[in-house]
């Protein structure tokens, strides 16, 4: 029995979907992006505590950013 390969066509999908998808990503991987690697406690939550440096720490150095 032979078998014959059935070459399946790419779905089109319109740009107009996906944009918004691509934006609310890159604007979601800014903020991660300036919260872990570039805020030392400017945008502090609740006054004066630095609740959000607090909280990536870790991933600060683990990343390579340089942290104080």
């Amino acid at each position: 029995m032979a078998s014959v390969a059935v070459a399946q066509r790419p779905i089109a999908i319109p740009v107009s979907d996906t944009l918004p998808w691509l934006i609310s990503a890159a604007v979601v991987g800014l903020l991660l992006y300036y919260f872990v690697g570039i805020d030392q406690g400017a945008t502090s939550v609740f006054g004066n505590n630095m609740m959000i440096h607090e909280l990536v720490h870790d991933g600060r150095h683990f990343l390579g950013f340089p942290c104080h």
